[in-house]
């Protein structure tokens, strides 16, 4: 199955699907790596990869225009899914239409708790005893699109934001991969009903810091 990887910045989770995806058994290829700045540092790491690069400038452009110029790219690499992976432009109905029901994102709190920028931040000064990571489909909402999967991560007494941030980014990397693999085996679909995910045998929806 053909991915869409969509940056705007380092790309600690694109190198995630990287290396998840080195395994020739991983049932997901990258197709290609597009970012909207041409700085990021996740471009360099698909060009390492191998994996081919676009660069999309956002700036003086209305966003359907953007996204159209977007989807043109994606369909001209055969993209199937759409993995967001730290993209940060909200995405119109003009994209969404054309890969309705398949484009994921990762967030890094416990939705619906924190949806939005800095989510590590807002649930570290909320004061909550647990946060973590999310997978979801996107729609046209703020992060409120229906969730796949999610990493559960307790506040230690000692943690700093930055500690948290870190064992945040950690889950992302755990669960992000786990899901492409999920959709790419047909196992995460949409139907008239809603979202049906079926994980394969043994795994389950949840995950939990082990230590």
């Amino acid at each position: 199955m053909r991915f869409g990887v969509l940056i705007s910045g380092g790309g600690t989770n694109l190198q995630a699907l990287i290396d998840a995806a080195s395994d020739p058994d991983y049932p997901a290829e990258i197709a290609v790596v597009v970012s909207n700045k041409q700085d990021a540092g996740g471009l360099s790491r698909a060009r390492a990869a191998g994996i081919p690069v676009e660069w999309i400038p956002h700036k003086g452009k209305e966003r359907e225009a953007f996204d159209a110029e977007l989807v043109e790219r994606l369909k001209a690499h055969r993209c199937e899914w759409i993995a967001l992976a730290g993209f940060m432009r909200l995405v119109t109905p003009v994209f969404l239409n054309a890969f309705e029901g398949r484009v994921l994102n990762i967030h890094p709190a416990l939705l619906p708790a924190f949806p939005g920028v800095r989510a590590q931040r807002q649930a570290y000064e909320a004061g909550v005893q647990v946060t973590g990571a999310t997978v979801h489909l996107v729609d046209s909402g703020m992060d409120a699109g229906p969730i796949i999967a999610q990493g559960a991560v307790p506040r230690k007494p000692e943690d700093s934001l930055r500690d948290l941030e870190a064992r945040i980014l950690q889950m992302e990397h755990q669960l992000y991969p786990m899901v492409v693999r999920w959709a790419a085996q047909g196992c995460v679909r949409m139907t008239d009903s809603g979202l049906v995910v079926q994980p394969p045998e043994g795994e389950v929806r949840g995950l939990s810091w082990a230590h």
